[in-house]
């Protein structure tokens, strides 16, 4: 058994410095930790790894569980790197938001590196209030000029990727807010 005598540096942890550690303890520990890894393999993974994708989605809160359950219905969840930004693809190809668009080609210069991903998922919604931003009310008013703006944008992300990354595979969706979608491929 070993004791620790010397003096915690924080409040938190001085009952916990002070007690003895005994073998039984210390396997126990380790035990339920290989569990875990074993029951949840995906967390176990390292920040650096082979993952399948990344998905670029918006911040608006109505999206969150849609995106989730896309990812899952996907097979992904595990498997993807996420870059959320006002507008997802509007976000980074509008000139409305230009001081935004080197933060998301960096990122995905080093989502690459980091996660070996394969493709990007391109995730813009409908009642997009950054598209109105970006954009103007009149492009975003009507339901078939809305998704001929959201195809535009997302056609101008197809070919900025294509540019800058030309291995990776690009999808792109127009999500309603109740999670059905328009394949833009």
């Amino acid at each position: 058994m070993q004791h620790f005598d010397s003096a915690p540096s924080c409040a938190c942890c001085s009952g916990f410095l002070h007690r003895r550690i005994d073998r039984r303890a210390l396997l126990r520990g380790a035990g339920a930790a290989v569990a875990v890894g074993i029951a949840m393999p995906h967390f176990a993974v390292a920040a650096s790894g082979h993952y399948e994708a990344m998905i670029l989605a918006c911040i608006d809160p109505r999206l969150q569980e849609p995106v989730h359950a896309y990812a899952e219905k996907r097979h992904l969840i595990g498997q993807y790197s996420q870059f959320v930004i006002a507008g997802a693809a509007i976000g980074v190809v509008s000139p409305k938001f230009a001081d935004w668009h080197k933060a998301f080609w960096d990122n995905l210069a080093v989502s690459i590196e980091l996660h070996d991903i394969k493709s990007i998922i391109a995730i813009d919604h409908r009642d997009c209030g950054a598209a109105k931003i970006a954009y103007g009310e009149a492009k975003v008013a009507d339901p078939g000029v809305e998704t001929e703006t959201h195809k535009a944008a997302m056609a101008e992300f197809r070919k900025q990727v294509g540019e800058r990354q030309p291995k990776l595979k690009v999808e792109t969706l127009l999500m309603a807010l109740d999670g059905s979608f328009v394949s833009f491929d």
